[in-house]
């Protein structure tokens, strides 16, 4: 009870292995009897085994959701039907059109800002313009998470390889909003683009200025892709990164490959 916080996530977890096929409702129910939800290890596990029957009478039940009166019976539904979406290798990719359909509607309706923002997560694994349609409207809401997913949502919408002016504009007002992980994510979404308009290098280059590291580091990050010399001085006085930050080396890392491709190594 101390460490598992109760069993609910390793009963699932037996009952797949033993080949027992656990109702939606009841594992649902699991999932909901949990204070934290979304964030406890019984949620992940009944969303995570759900998706993965991928099948139509799971779809159908999570979808119904989408009406039900209970937030957290709405955010439960959108996370399994994302990761039906998600986990789905198939070559038919079945899920895609419905999901895609279902999310757009749901986007511009929902009113719980957890619920929204799984939603908005979703219709960022789309590389569609019916999704970046779908998440633009939302681009100034109040809540950061809302802002956040609608910035790395926007992240599978590069590929034309030029953002739509649209998107580029919501991007360039996302990096220099006022919550750090915003920014951030804005600015790691403009960084691995394939837009490689100047004017997102020079705005990576004022997010040099930013009072958040991981925001200044994802602009240097930025720079080095964008093949924009001004990442070299910026990783100087940034210093080493901090140790054990994976997530730091490699935004380092991308400076010294800059380096090596200006360099003809």
């Amino acid at each position: 009870m101390t460490v598992r916080d109760g069993h609910g996530a390793i009963l699932t977890h037996v009952e797949e292995l033993l080949g027992v096929r656990t109702p939606f409702e009841e594992l649902m129910d699991r999932a909901l009897a949990q204070v934290d939800q979304q964030d406890h290890a019984t949620w992940s596990r009944a969303s995570l085994q759900l998706s993965g029957r991928r099948e139509e009478a799971t779809w159908a039940a999570a979808a119904v959701l989408r009406t039900s009166p209970d937030p957290s019976r709405r955010l439960f539904g959108a996370e399994v039907l994302r990761l039906i979406h998600l986990f789905d290798d198939s070559d038919e990719d079945a899920f895609a059109g419905p999901a895609l359909d279902l999310f757009t509607g749901w986007a511009a309706a929902e009113t719980d800002v957890a619920v929204l923002t799984e939603v908005l997560v979703a219709l960022g694994e789309h590389s569609d313009p019916r999704a970046e349609a779908a998440l633009l409207p939302h681009a100034g809401h109040p809540d950061a998470r809302v802002r956040r997913a609608v910035a790395h949502g926007l992240s599978a919408l590069s590929s034309p390889p030029a953002f739509s002016g649209d998107a580029r504009t919501a991007l360039l007002r996302l990096m220099a909003g006022p919550d750090a992980a915003v920014r951030k994510a804005a600015c790691y979404t403009v960084a691995v683009g394939r837009d490689h308009d100047p004017v997102f290098a020079d705005a990576m280059a004022a997010a040099l200025d930013d009072t958040d590291r991981l925001v200044q580091l994802a602009a240097v990050y930025g720079l080095a892709l964008h093949d924009d010399e001004r990442c070299v001085e910026a990783a100087r006085l940034l210093g080493p990164p901090q140790r054990g930050s994976l997530e730091e080396e490699g935004y380092f890392d991308a400076v010294w490959r800059y380096e090596w491709r200006r360099d003809g190594r």
